[in-house]
């Protein structure tokens, strides 16, 4: 079954709101090929399947945040009602609410994408913590070498300070 959808396409909607990695109902709708408003309305119609770690719904604070560092370009993008956030538990409820091949295939390349982020955030910890290791072993054999030169200062004053040769 060939993927309709790039991973990578799908990667550039996930979004860090409040400390969660998350995809909003718009870009979602999209996605699905359905409309934002239709996408809601299953949503509403099945709340009970979206607990809060699924799916919440953002201030008005974190839409002005968003606008305010280019995130989206104003608050129209959102067509007058406050997004629905969907976390990577949500977007896989949202496969039995839209039973569709196309919410399916959709389902099937999110998933992947929040794989690969996680994946990618992961092998960035580990080169952090792998950096941190070097800087720390270096700091020490610097150190040595400033010691050194401190030791050689030191002489040279003393050297200066004497009479005769």
């Amino acid at each position: 079954m060939l993927s309709i959808i790039k991973i990578e396409a799908v990667a550039k909607l996930i979004r860090f709101v409040r400390g969660e990695k998350v995809i909003l109902d718009r870009d979602l709708a999209q996605l699905y090929d359905v409309e934002t408003r239709a996408l809601k309305q299953a949503v509403k119609r099945n709340i009970k399947r979206f607990p809060d770690d699924f799916m919440f719904t953002l201030t008005e604070n974190e839409i002005t945040t968003m606008v305010s560092q280019n995130v989206i370009p104003s608050k129209k993008y959102f067509g007058g009602s406050n997004p629905m956030a969907f976390t990577e538990q949500g977007v896989a409820m949202l496969s039995s609410v839209l039973n569709s091949d196309r919410a399916v295939e959709v389902n099937i390349a999110i998933m992947r994408a929040f794989v690969k982020l996680r994946q990618l955030i992961e092998s960035n910890k580990d080169l952090a913590k792998k950096n941190a290791a070097l800087e720390a072993k270096y700091d020490e054999q610097f150190q040595v070498v400033f010691e050194a030169i401190k030791q050689l200062m030191q002489e040279d004053k003393k050297q200066k300070n004497r009479i005769g040769f």
